[in-house]
C-alpha cells in the first residue's frame, strides 16, 4: 500500500464508507420482517413488482428487497447474510467487482443482487466456471428464489434447446460462461425465430469473475463446421519430425556482432521456450526438400507444407502429454493451464492438435471450419449490466476498468484472517525442494493437521503422490484425470489427517471446511510447489485456508531450475544463489522480488495478449453486429421487400460503373460488356442504346432507365406468385441463405487473414491497423456478394421451386466444450439425385428445377 493510501485511504475503503449508509437502512428493517408471516414475506414479490411500474426505481426499492432476501434465506437455509455480505450485494447491484476472500459467502451474496435485478422481469444469469456448481447454485440458493415466488433455470451442457428455452425463460438462470456464449452464436445460426433459445442479455452476475473475464479471455468461443482438408500431411510431417535432431543456437555477443560472426546453429531445429518457438536450421530445412520432394521449402507453394511441419515441431517440443493434454479412449483431451481440468469437445486451433493427434498415434481428426465466434470480452460486454464476484481480482483491476468498465472494490473479512503465510523456501535443484515439500507434508500428518498441495500441472500430481507412497501416507489426487469427484475430494481436504494433492486450484468454488480438533493443530495447511505465472492463481491456493477466521497457514516451495526461475530469473541472481551449498533452504528478500519481477512480466504480457485479441476481434466485432441485426429482421418475419428493391438498384448502379466511367461519350461505352455483366444477374431485355442516348445521353439517364427496367423485371417475377405472402417469405428464405453462407465464408476469411497479418510487422506497419483496412475490404465485398447472390437467385427463381429454410453448414463441435447435437431428422422416402425427374412434376431434372443451387 502506498504512503498516499495509507493516509487518506484506498479506492475501495472510501467505496465501502459510501455504501454502509445503505446497509445500516437493510439492518433497520429486520425486526419488522421478522415478525412477517411466510406468506406475508412472499407477497413482497409482487407488491415491488407493482412499484416498479408506478415509477419507483431498483436502488429505491434495494433496502426493502435485500431486507426480504435476508429473511427469506435465514428461515429456507439457516443461513443469514453477514454485514459485509450485505456491502458485497450493493456492489453487485451497481454493476461492480466485489473482492471477497474465499469462505466469506460469495454464493450467498449474490441472491441479493438478483432477487432485486429479477424483479424486473428480463431475466438474471449467474454465471459460474462449470457446470456442477451452476447445478449446485440453482438447486442450492434457488431455494431461497423459489420461496419468493421467482423461476429459477440451471444450463447444463448436455441439455437440448427445448429444455435450454425453458431455462433462459425463467427470472434467474445459472450457466456457465462456455454455455451462454455457445448459446448466443447458435442463436444467431438458427433459421426460424422459435429456435431461439436465449432472450436480451441483461444482467449478468459472473461468480469467480477473474477466471472467466481474465483467464479464459485469452481463447476465442469458435463454433466449428467440417473442412475438407485431408489429414495425411499430418502424418506425414510426424514421421519426418522424428527423425529431426534437436539442436542449439548460439547467442551472440556484443563482441561476435562486432566481429562480424553469423549465429551458430546446431541440429536439424532449435527451440525457444521463453518464446515458444520453434524454427528448422538450415540443415533441417534440406532434409525436409530431400523427405518431401520439393525444390525450395520457402516458395509460396509450399505454404502449407511449411505450416505443417512447424506444426509437427510444436507439438513434439512445446506440447507435453501430461501437462497440456491427456490420451484417453484414443483421443487427445486438453488440460485447461488456469484450472488442471480435462476441457472436453475443446481442440487447439490452427491445425496443432491434428499434430497432436499424429504425435500419439490415434485418429487424426478433420480439420474444422469456423462458422461463429466470438470472444469473452465482446460477449460479456453486451449485457445492459454486469458484476462479479471473486476472492483475488485486485492484481487485474487495470484490465477490469480498460476493458469491462467495472471498478474492484475490496469489502472486509467478516472476521480476521488468522492465517500464517510464510516466506518461499527456495532449493537449487527440484528434488531438493520436493525432498522437503514431502518432509513437511509428513511432519504435519504425523500430528494430525490437513494438508492441501497446490501443483502446477498433472505430472508434478502424480510425481509427488509416488514420493508420498513410498512414505505410506494416505493421500487423494484431485488432478484433471480424476475431475469428476473433486467437490467431494476437496470439501473433506480439512479434515483431521486428510492428504489432498489438487492441481492448479482444482475444485474452486468448493468450500473447505475444518474437521473437529484441526483448529488446535493450526488449521488447515497450504503447500504450493511452484510458483505460478500469475500473483493472482497463488493468492487464490493460499486463500482455500483461514475461512472466516479459522487458523491456517501457506508456503510456497520453489527451486531455481523451476520454469518461471529458469526463464525469467535474472543470469545474475541465478549465479549467485548457484554458488550456494546443496540442500541448503534459500530466504532472501532479494529472491521473493526477482519472483514477483517475473510474474509481473508475464502478467503484462498476458493481458497484451487479451489486449490484442480484443483489438483484432473489435473490428469482427462491429462486422457481427451488422450481420446479426440483419438475420435478426429476417427472423421476426419483418417485409424485406424494401431491401430487395435497393439491392436491386444497387446491383444496377455497380454493374454500369464498373464498366462505365464518369469520362467518355456515350458511343465509347462497352455495351456488349455491360450486357455481359448484368443479364445473368438481372434478366433484363438485351440494352442497346437509341439515337438519342447515343447523342446525348449520360450515364445517370441511363444507369435510371436500368434501375427501372430491373425494378419491372421483380414485379413481374412478385405477379407470378399467387400470394404476396409466399414471395416474402421466399425473399427472407435466400436472403438468410445466402448471409450465412458468405458470412461463413468471411469469418473463415478473416480467420486466415489474422494468421497471415503478424508479418506486416516485419515492415514496420501495425498489424491491428492492417487487419482493420483489409477485415474492412473484405466486408465491402461480401456486403456485394450477398446483394449480388440474393438478386439473382429471386430474379431467376421459378414459382415450382420448393424453397426451405436450413442451416447451411452442419456443426461439428465448439472450442471451448462439448457441444450438443441436435438429433438429425429422418428422411421420408428416397432420396431425390440430380438427375432424377424433379418431384414438382415439372417435367425438368432435379438438379435443373427445385434441386437447382442459386
Amino acid at each position: 500500500m502506498s504512503v498516499f493510501s495509507k493516509i487518506f485511504g484506498t479506492h475501495s475503503q472510501h467505496e465501502v464508507k459510501r455504501i454502509i449508509p445503505i446497509v445500516d437502512k437493510i439492518e433497520a428493517l429486520a425486526p419488522e420482517f421478522e415478525k412477517l408471516t411466510d406468506d406475508e414475506l412472499k407477497a413482497k414479490t409482487p407488491e415491488f413488482k407493482a412499484r416498479l411500474e408506478k415509477g419507483e426505481t431498483l436502488d429505491d426499492l434495494l433496502p426493502e428487497a435485500y431486507a426480504t432476501v435476508r429473511e427469506a434465506a435465514t428461515r429456507v437455509l439457516g443461513m443469514r447474510h453477514y454485514r459485509v455480505q450485505l456491502i458485497g450485494g450493493v456492489i453487485l447491484h451497481q454493476g461492480r467487482i466485489t473482492e471477497m476472500r474465499t469462505g466469506e459467502g460469495k454464493t450467498l451474496v449474490s441472491t441479493l443482487p438478483a432477487y432485486l435485478n429479477a424483479l424486473e422481469g428480463k431475466g438474471v444469469h449467474i454465471v459460474t466456471v462449470n457446470d456442477y456448481l451452476a447445478k449446485r447454485d440453482a438447486e442450492w440458493m434457488g431455494q431461497v428464489h423459489e420461496f419468493l415466488g421467482l423461476t429459477v433455470g440451471v444450463i447444463l451442457n448436455s441439455m437440448d434447446n427445448d429444455e435450454r428455452r425453458e431455462a433462459y425463460n425463467c427470472d434467474i438462470t445459472y450457466a456457465t460462461n462456455n454455455e451462454l456464449g455457445f448459446d448466443y452464436l447458435r442463436d444467431n445460426m438458427v433459421v426460424y425465430k422459435e429456435e431461439l433459445v436465449q432472450r436480451e442479455l441483461h444482467y449478468a452476475i459472473i461468480d469467480e469473475v477473474d477466471s472467466v473475464l481474465i483467464d479464459e479471455a485469452r481463447t476465442p468461443l469458435i463454433i466449428s463446421g467440417q473442412s475438407g482438408k485431408s489429414t495425411k500431411l499430418y502424418e506425414a510431417c510426424d514421421i519426418f519430425v522424428k527423425q529431426l535432431t534437436k539442436g542449439t543456437a548460439k547467442e551472440l555477443s556484443k563482441m561476435d556482432i562486432i566481429m562480424n560472426e553469423e549465429e551458430q546453429e546446431t541440429g536439424d531445429y532449435v527451440v525457444d521456450e521463453k518464446d515458444k518457438n520453434v524454427n528448422l536450421t538450415e540443415e533441417g530445412v534440406r532434409k525436409a526438400e530431400r523427405f518431401f520432394q520439393v525444390k525450395n521449402l520457402a516458395d509460396p507453394d509450399n505454404l502449407e507444407l511449411q505450416h505443417n511441419i512447424n506444426l509437427a515441431l510444436r507439438a513434439h517440443s512445446l506440447m507435453f502429454k501430461d501437462k497440456d493434454y491427456v490420451v484417453k479412449d484414443d483421443e487427445v483431451l486438453i488440460v485447461d493451464e488456469f484450472t488442471g481440468r480435462i476441457m472436453p469437445g475443446r481442440r487447439f486451433s490452427d491445425g496443432l492438435h491434428q499434430a497432436i493427434e499424429a504425435k500419439e498415434h490415434v485418429k487424426v481428426k478433420r480439420e474444422s471450419k469456423t462458422l461463429a465466434t466470438i470472444t469473452f470480452q465482446n460477449f460479456f460486454n453486451k449485457y445492459a449490466k454486469k458484476s462479479g464476484m471473486t476472492g483475488t481480482a485486485l492484481t487485474e483491476e487495470k484490465e477490469f476498468r480498460d476493458i469491462y468498465e467495472m471498478d474492484v472494490v475490496e469489502v472486509p473479512t467478516n472476521l480476521p484472517v488468522a492465517r500464517i503465510d510464510y516466506e518461499d523456501a527456495v532449493y537449487k535443484t527440484k528434488e531438493e525442494k520436493f525432498n522437503a515439500v514431502v518432509a513437511d507434508i509428513v511432519a504435519a500428518h504425523e500430528k494430525g493437521q490437513p494438508v492441501l498441495v497446490g501443483t502446477i500441472n498433472i505430472d508434478t500430481s502424480e510425481y509427488l503422490s509416488e514420493k508420498l507412497k513410498k512414505k505410506g501416507i494416505p493421500h487423494k489426487v484431485l488432478n484433471a484425470k480424476f475431475h469428476e469427484l473433486e467437490a467431494e475430494i476437496i470439501a473433506d481436504a480439512g479434515q483431521m489427517g486428510a492428504v489432498t494433492i489438487a492441481t492448479n486450484m482444482a475444485g474452486r468454488g468448493t468450500d473447505i471446511k475444518l474437521g473437529d480438533g484441526v483448529k488446535e493443530l493450526g488449521g488447515l495447511k497450504i503447500i504450493g510447489t511452484e510458483r505460478h505465472e500469475s500473483r493472482r492463481i497463488d493468492n487464490q491456493l493460499r486463500g482455500r485456508a483461514g475461512r472466516q477466521g479459522d487458523p491456517g497457514e501457506s508456503r510456497f516451495y520453489i527451486s531455481l531450475e523451476d520454469d518461471l526461475m529458469r526463464l525469467f530469473g535474472s543470469e545474475r541472481l541465478m549465479g549467485l544463489f548457484s554458488a550456494m551449498p546443496d540442500g541448503e533452504q534459500i530466504e532472501h528478500k532479494m529472491l521473493s522480488n526477482a519472483i514477483e519481477s517475473a510474474q509481473k512480466k508475464i502478467e503484462g504480457n498476458n493481458f497484451g495478449i487479451r489486449k490484442n485479441l480484443l483489438e483484432f476481434d473489435r473490428v469482427n466485432n462491429e462486422q457481427r453486429e451488422v450481420i446479426y441485426k440483419e438475420r435478426r429482421k429476417v427472423l421476426d418475419g419483418e417485409n424485406m421487400r424494401d431491401t430487395i428493391y435497393k439491392m436491386i438498384t444497387d446491383v444496377v448502379e455497380k454493374c454500369v460503373s464498373s464498366i462505365i466511367g464518369d469520362e467518355g461519350s456515350p458511343e465509347e461505352w462497352d455495351i456488349a460488356e455491360l450486357n455481359n455483366v448484368i443479364r445473368p444477374i438481372i434478366p433484363i431485355k438485351k440494352i442497346v442504346l437509341s439515337d438519342e442516348e447515343l447523342k446525348h445521353g449520360s450515364k445517370d439517364e441511363l444507369i435510371q432507365r436500368l434501375k427501372e427496367e430491373a425494378v419491372k423485371v421483380y414485379e413481374a417475377k412478385e405477379a407470378e406468385f399467387p400470394e404476396a405472402d409466399q414471395i416474402r417469405e421466399v425473399e427472407r428464405i435466400i436472403l438468410l441463405k445466402v448471409i450465412d453462407r458468405k458470412w461463413m465464408d468471411h469469418i473463415d476469411d478473416m480467420d486466415q487473414l489474422r494468421q497471415g497479418i503478424g508479418l506486416q510487422a516485419y515492415g514496420q506497419r501495425d498489424p491491428v491497423v492492417e487487419y482493420k483496412f483489409a477485415g474492412f475490404e473484405m466486408f465491402d465485398s461480401m456486403i456485394d456478394a450477398i446483394t449480388e447472390e440474393t438478386v439473382k437467385a429471386l430474379t431467376h427463381i421459378q414459382i415450382e421451386q420448393k424453397v426451405e429454410r436450413e442451416q447451411v453448414a452442419k456443426v461439428t463441435g465448439t472450442n471451448k466444450d462439448e457441444t450438443v447435437a441436435a438429433k438429425p431428422k429422418k428422411r421420408e422416402g428416397r432420396k431425390v439425385q440430380p438427375n432424377d425427374p424433379c418431384p414438382c412434376g415439372s417435367g425438368k431434372k432435379y438438379k435443373m428445377c427445385c434441386g437447382r443451387k442459386f
